[in-house]
């Protein structure tokens, strides 16, 4: 049963990292962080079962504020980039550096 769940988690995270390093879509790369972040949430959740320890259910509790606060600015920053640029790819982010 752990490892059946544990290969689910990894699976998520690794389509996750597939996805961040693969595609150049702003949004795709947003959706694919919060795959990690519920891979590492359902790690956190099953060892927490497992070893009968609330404290990674906690811990949870603080990747998914984390995972709502990436989505949040994630998406502010992909709004203001429509309106500057007309696009949200990946390669149009050099404007922030000036």
């Amino acid at each position: 049963m752990l490892v059946e769940y544990m290969i689910v988690s990894f699976l998520l995270f690794a389509i996750g990292a597939v996805g961040v390093m693969i595609r150049r879509n702003f949004l795709i790369m947003l959706m694919s962080l919060e795959l990690m972040l519920n891979g590492a949430g359902m790690i956190l959740i099953v060892m927490s079962y497992y070893l009968g320890n609330v404290s990674g259910q906690v811990m949870f509790i603080f990747v998914a504020a984390v995972a709502a606060s990436e989505t949040a600015v994630g998406l502010a920053i992909a709004i203001m980039m429509y309106k500057r640029k007309g696009s949200i790819d990946i390669n149009d982010f050099s404007v922030l550096k000036k």
